[in-house]
C-alpha cells in the first residue's frame, strides 16, 4: 500500500541522514573515521536500507531516483510527488536528529564545492549519471540478481563518495543535500545540489534507452543469422 511505502522512504532517507551526514559530525569531532569512513559510512547504509526495505517500497531514499525511474517508464506518475515529500520529510527528520549530536557552527554534512560553483556541478551531474545509470542497468528484469543488486548500488555510492567527496560532497540526492543545508543555515550553493542531480537522472535514462536500443538492435541481428 501507498502509506507503507511511504514510510519506509521516509524511514530510509532519515536513517541515510543519520548514519551518514551523521559520520560526518562524528569525524569532525573525533577524527576518527577519515574520508574513507565516511565513504564507507555511506555505502553501507544504502546496502542496508535496499536489503531492508527495498521490497516495501525500492528504496529510493533520494528524490533524483524516484524522478529517474519515473522518466524511464518504471514507476508511476501518481507516486512521484508523494514519494518525494516522503523523502524530503525523513531527510528533515535525519538531519534534527544528527543536530542533536553536532558542536555548534556544524555544517551537518552539508554538501558545498570545495572549489568553484561550476565544477562542483559538472561532478555531481557526472556522480548522479553514473548512479543512476548503474540502478538502471542492475535492476532491469534482465541483470537483477537479488543481493547482488545492493553490493553493486551501494558499492558505487561509497565509490562516488570516496572520490567525489572532497570536491563537491558527493551527493547524487537532493534530500541527503538540503535537509542540512536548510537545518545549518548553509544554503549558499543549495541550488547546485538539486538541478545538477536531476540533470544526472535523466542523462542516465537516456543513455540506458540508447543501450538497450543497441541490444536490441543486436539481438535482432543475431536471430536474422541464425534463421
Amino acid at each position: 500500500m501507498l502509506r507503507h511505502c511511504l514510510l519506509a522512504e521516509a524511514l530510509g532517507t532519515a536513517v541515510l541522514l543519520i548514519f551518514g551526514t551523521g559520520a560526518v559530525v562524528v569525524n569532525e569531532q573525533t577524527h576518527a573515521l577519515g574520508h574513507g569512513g565516511i565513504a564507507a559510512a555511506f555505502g553501507l547504509v544504502v546496502l542496508i536500507l535496499i536489503q531492508g526495505l527495498g521490497h516495501v517500497s525500492g528504496a529510493h531514499v533520494n528524490p533524483a531516483v524516484t524522478l529517474g525511474f519515473w522518466v524511464a517508464g518504471r514507476f508511476p506518475g501518481r507516486r512521484v510527488l508523494p514519494y518525494i515529500a516522503a523523502q524530503l520529510v525523513g531527510a528533515f527528520v535525519g538531519s534534527g536528529l544528527v543536530k542533536l549530536l553536532a558542536t555548534p557552527g556544524s555544517a551537518l554534512g552539508a554538501t558545498l564545492p570545495a572549489h568553484s560553483v561550476a565544477q562542483a556541478f559538472g561532478i555531481e551531474v557526472f556522480l548522479t549519471f553514473w548512479l543512476m545509470l548503474v540502478i538502471l542497468r542492475v535492476t532491469s528484469s534482465f541483470y537483477e540478481q537479488g543481493l547482488l543488486v545492493g553490493i553493486t548500488i551501494s558499492s558505487t555510492v561509497a565509490l562516488e563518495a570516496l572520490v567525489g567527496g572532497p570536491l563537491s560532497g558527493a551527493s547524487m540526492n537532493p534530500a541527503r543535500s538540503l535537509a542540512p543545508a536548510f537545518v545549518s543555515g548553509h544554503l549558499e550553493a543549495a541550488w547546485v545540489y538539486v538541478v545538477a542531480p536531476v540533470a544526472g537522472v535523466l542523462l542516465a535514462v537516456v543513455v540506458d534507452r540508447l543501450l538497450e536500443l543497441r541490444a536490441l538492435l543486436t539481438n535482432e541481428q543475431k536471430n536474422i543469422v541464425s534463421d
